[in-house]
């Protein structure tokens, strides 16, 4: 009789668990498939990568010459102007807010999730938009300008630079000199 509920799992979904150190016959008896003793045969005996049985490793064998840029570079949000064609009517502006809400960029400046915005000059472009973002290339500014809109580019807020200690130790020193001095001549009148 074929029931309505028959329900079972796939197969290959539940597995035997493998069963290792009971002798010859379960196939993974004595060594438990981890070949003859040594390190990698104990528990918790793992090495890290590039770990060359204590030998210098290569990785420090070798000098370390040049810079790299990557934590520094620049990500950019990139719009097509044939995208902001396709979602913005004529006399709208175009600002992180606007591109957010149309699913153009990911993210608001608000949040502080928001990578800088550069407007390039594919597609095309018929509509008179005014812009606000943080870059545009030549040929997109050409693009706008030319139907009559506007663009501003914002200028990147200014990142607090780190305090030099050094100088500041020196200028405390020659304040304390100076501070001294003056008490000086005023205990000689």
């Amino acid at each position: 009789m074929a029931h309505d509920f028959n329900l079972h799992a796939p197969d290959g979904a539940n597995k035997k668990k493998k069963v290792l150190g009971r002798g010859q016959g379960c196939g993974k008896g004595s060594t438990s498939g981890k070949g003859h003793k040594g390190q990698k045969a104990r528990s918790g005996g793992k090495t890290y990568v590039g770990f060359e049985g204590g030998q210098m490793p290569l990785y420090r064998r070798l000098a370390q010459r040049g810079f790299s840029n990557y934590p520094f570079k620049q990500e950019w949000q990139i719009v097509n102007l044939g995208e902001i064609e396709k979602r913005f009517q004529a006399g709208e502006v175009v600002d992180i807010a606007s591109l957010t809400r149309k699913g153009l960029v990911k993210g608001t400046a608000a949040s502080g999730g928001c990578a800088p915005i550069k407007i390039l000059a594919n597609g095309d472009f018929t509509r008179k938009l005014s812009f606000k973002v943080d870059a545009a290339s030549a040929s997109a500014k050409e693009k706008i300008e030319k139907q009559g809109g506007d663009i501003t580019i914002i200028p990147p807020p200014e990142k607090a630079r780190p305090r030099n200690k050094m100088k500041s130790k020196a200028a405390k020193a020659a304040g304390a000199k100076a501070a001294g001095a003056k008490a000086a001549n005023a205990a000689k009148k």
